[in-house]
């Protein structure tokens, strides 16, 4: 099967998800991931797909070896209320899985729960989505520890037109944006050449906000691939892609996002900033041109990628929270991820090692990172 043939299929199904493409397969390739691509039903009109990520990590210290399964917001069910479907992909996903030595399987499917905090009048369940809930837990799946993705998000509807999106947003939120404007802010698309500044921005703002992120090339070639796939068909929301945008007062880089694209959903995945110039609100402007963008490729909703686990001021995502909700958008709360322990001690071995292991590469890469902008401290002003 090739890209074309695999993205096509994946838009017959209700909310294909970027991270279900045949782009997000190949760039995870790059990196120690076997993409395994799964269709249930013909490819015209498919009953479920699902993009299985397989990795395999040697554990030296146990002199052991572990094959796990993912599926990142997958699988994609055509009808989650079919038992005899979701048992029938399920069932298939497990044999794979056991075939394939695999100590567990992590699904992430992105069925809601329902929109709007618990406990506020905004909110409304979804009761589909606890019945699925009911459904894997009887197939002997469970709630998974390691949240691989985030739970839940905020979209924003780009149906309206945009004096209504932008009159939907909070008052201070359309302040900032018009400030920005007043202040000589000014967003460029990016390039290629601008990969070097972007991750450096990206770098300082993990090593300020105390978040961890890959090294240099993870990005440069996920970048590369779908900026380069968007430039290969047609400028629209329909196909994968990324667009760059960058904030720049006076010539000067200080803050920028990476937008990506698929089937009519934009999706904010990465933000950057530095502290100059914060005063001048550039990631508001950058949010609103952003959304602007989405909207004149055609895209019906703007995912903001992420929201609180829990709702209260105390969350490290709380501020962000606040931010995204001032633009305007909805919460949406899906079910999140589902682990299947197909070797019981193998798993626990894992679980209990695996944490350590991330902690000293975390640490390892934050190092990197250091390096990485103590190397590059003249990058801005080589722009």
């Amino acid at each position: 099967m090739d890209g074309k043939l695999w993205n096509n299929t994946l838009r017959q199904l209700p909310n294909p998800h970027i991270l279900q493409t045949w782009e997000w397969g190949q760039v995870k390739a790059k990196f120690g991931w076997e993409p395994i691509y799964k269709v249930w039903g013909a490819q015209t009109n498919p009953d479920a797909t699902a993009l299985v990520l397989e990795r395999s990590a040697d554990i030296f210290c146990l002199g052991s070896r572990f094959r796990i399964h993912y599926v990142p917001k997958g699988p994609l069910i055509k009808d989650w209320s079919n038992q005899g479907l979701v048992k029938q992909v399920l069932d298939d996903l497990r044999n794979l899985a056991k075939q394939r030595g695999a100590i567990y399987i992590k699904i992430d499917p992105d069925v809601s729960l329902g929109v709007g905090v618990p406990g506020t009048h905004d909110e409304f369940g979804n009761p589909q989505g606890e019945k699925v809930v009911h459904s894997l837990n009887s197939y002997g799946w469970i709630y998974s520890k390691s949240q691989i993705q985030f739970r839940n998000t905020v979209v924003i509807n780009l149906k309206p037109a945009l004096d209504e999106i932008l009159a939907g947003m909070k008052q201070k939120t359309r302040y900032n944006v018009r400030l920005a404007e007043r202040k000589g802010v000014y967003i460029r698309q990016g390039l290629e050449r601008d990969f070097e500044l972007l991750y450096k921005m990206y770098a300082e703002t993990s090593s300020r906000d105390g978040f961890t992120i890959r090294e240099a090339n993870y990005y440069y070639h996920l970048w590369d691939i779908f900026i380069k796939q968007g430039e290969d068909r047609s400028n629209s929301c329909n196909d994968p892609s990324c667009k760059p945008l960058i904030a720049e007062v006076n010539g000067e880089p200080v803050a920028a996002v990476i937008i990506f694209f698929f089937a009519g959903k934009a999706y904010y995945m990465q933000g950057m900033s530095r502290p100059t110039h914060r005063k001048k609100m550039p990631n508001y402007l950058l949010q609103w041109e952003a959304i602007m963008l989405a909207k004149s490729l055609g895209c019906d909703e703007y995912d903001l990628w992420g929201a609180p686990e829990i709702f209260n001021e105390n969350d490290s995502m709380w501020g962000v929270y606040r931010f995204k909700e001032g633009m305007g958008g909805t919460l949406l709360r899906t079910i999140g991820a589902y682990d299947l322990i197909l070797k019981p001690l193998s798993y626990r071995l894992y679980s209990k090692i695996l944490p350590k292991i991330l902690n000293v590469l975390r640490n390892r890469g934050r190092s990197q990172v250091e390096r990485k902008l103590q190397e590059t401290e003249d990058i801005y002003l080589e722009v």
